[in-house]
């Protein structure tokens, strides 16, 4: 006998909250398409940030992003604009400029997988100093113009990738610990309103994961020692990156935590904490079959949730990794045809709430593997919910207003693509493993309503059991 789905409620207040929703929705490169001025996916999906690194699949195609790319004579002069060849990365960075991204720009090289064949550029640069003046050459031509260059106004540059892992880096944790410190500290000097960070941690897993390997075990120790150094050196980290792929959302939040706790302790507490890379690894799934579960509803339902439960982790932004077409790891597009996907929709989806901006206050009891997150401007409000359960959710909405002018946007396994409807009551059918996105037009009295208080006195706050951290974990 099939079970009846029990009625719960959900309340909005679209008073402003002081809390912004913050730009979770970046990812890792874009498709390679010399002959267009802009992804016109990343434009719809209004994606905020593009981090650069592993551009173009192994070795950057040999012209994109990396330093060996740009600067290809570690003997040449880095002052001398003739030194560099930034023809490929200009129209790879133009596309992302034209489509309304902000670059994170990852100074270093991409990943030699195959290193144990053969090692090309992982060994450390044979002078530091001049591996940080080729750096500011970089941002010289991307900010200011210099040799025949932009005015991209590019703000964050990260110093390397990962390395604790042998295919990026095969010197030592001191040398690379160096490397870091003498071109923190030259962009810095050349550069101050930038911000300058690392290391692009391969992330913590040992600190939520039960028997992981020595080698894992590994990463927080670099991690303690980097902070130690950075103190001691007094070097510049304006922020910290880390990385993390799991089927777990909740252990993003754990692994966010601990790396605020950690800058925080070592006296670094205005670090951003960026999550650098991430994405969904079912464990459930054997050989290819995990790349293709990033693309449909698994991978779009896992990353709906840690959409959700990252707006309250102290994680400031995130780019998930990846979106070039031709990566395995590429949850956003189908490859070779490059239409996209249903993990694509997710964030187009939470696009709405960020362009809206404020979040505002949700208040109920949700059921386990419910998540929803909520913001609202001038005019227009917007919900996400989340259902990861297997089976229908029955929702009542409490908005204060009717919602007969309401538009919704589904996508579950009937709708990879999405489908749009009109609402006509306040009860919502969540179908099962699905993603609806509300978006719920505003009168000015809506928004223009005293803040509500709570009884300490003080402005209500977004319930947090419906970002997700206090909602009960994925079983």
């Amino acid at each position: 006998m099939k079970r009846k789905s029990a009625t719960f409620k959900l309340s909005l207040d679209f008073r402003r909250s002081q809390e912004t929703i913050k730009p979770l929705h970046g990812v890792n490169n874009c498709p390679v398409r010399f002959h267009d001025g802009k992804i016109p996916e990343f434009e719809a999906a209004g994606i905020p940030f593009v981090r650069t690194h592993d551009s173009g699949g192994p070795y950057g195609r040999s012209i994109l992003i990396d330093i060996p790319n740009i600067f290809r004579d570690f003997n040449a002069d880095p002052d001398d604009p003739a030194s560099y060849d930034f023809a490929f990365t200009d129209v790879y960075l133009r596309n992302l400029v034209n489509s309304g991204c902000r670059i994170f720009y990852r100074l270093g090289i991409s990943i030699e997988n195959f290193h144990a064949i053969k090692a090309y550029r992982t060994a450390p640069p044979a002078d530091f100093k001049k591996w940080a003046g080729i750096c500011e050459g970089v941002i010289r031509h991307y900010n200011e113009g210099w040799a025949n260059g932009f005015h991209y106004a590019i703000e964050y540059w990260e110093i390397w990738n990962e390395p604790e892992n042998p295919p990026m880096w095969s010197g030592t944790m001191e040398q690379f610990f160096r490397l870091y410190t003498i071109t923190a500290k030259h962009l810095k000097q050349r550069f101050p309103a930038l911000k300058i960070g690392g290391y692009g941690s391969c992330g913590f897993y040992s600190v939520t994961r039960k028997n992981t390997s020595v080698f894992f075990q590994t990463f927080p120790r670099w991690f303690d020692a980097f902070l130690r150094h950075v103190r001691k050196e007094n070097a510049p980290l304006d922020f910290f990156s880390w990385h993390l792929y799991t089927s777990d959302a909740a252990e993003i939040s754990a692994h966010a935590k601990y790396v605020a706790e950690k800058l925080r302790d070592a006296g670094f507490s205005r670090t951003e904490n960026i999550f650098g890379e991430w994405n969904f690894i079912d464990p459930t799934c054997r050989g290819n079959a995990v790349f293709v579960s990033m693309k449909e509803m698994p991978g779009a339902l896992f990353t709906a949730e840690a959409l959700c439960r990252l707006q309250d982790s102290p994680v400031d932004k995130a780019m998930y990794y990846d979106a070039e077409p031709t990566r395995t790891y590429c949850g956003l597009f189908y490859f070779p045809g490059e239409s996209v996907t249903p993990t694509y929709h997710v964030f187009r989806m939470f696009s709405e709430l960020y362009r809206l901006g404020g979040r505002i206050a949700l208040s109920g009891k949700p059921p386990r593997k419910f998540f929803a997150l909520a913001a609202a401007d001038a005019g227009e409000g917007a919900v996400l919910l989340v259902n990861r359960a297997k089976r229908e959710r029955i929702l009542e909405l409490e908005t204060g207003r009717p919602l007969r002018d309401a538009d919704a946007t589904l996508l579950d396994r009937r709708h990879p693509h999405t489908a749009r409807r009109r609402l006509s009551g306040r009860v919502l059918h969540l179908p099962q493993e699905s993603v609806l996105l509300l978006r719920i037009p505003l009168s000015a009295e809506a928004l223009s309503a005293p803040e509500r208080k709570t009884d300490a006195g003080t402005q209500a706050r977004p319930d947090r059991n419906f970002a997700g951290l206090a909602a009960p974990e994925i079983r």
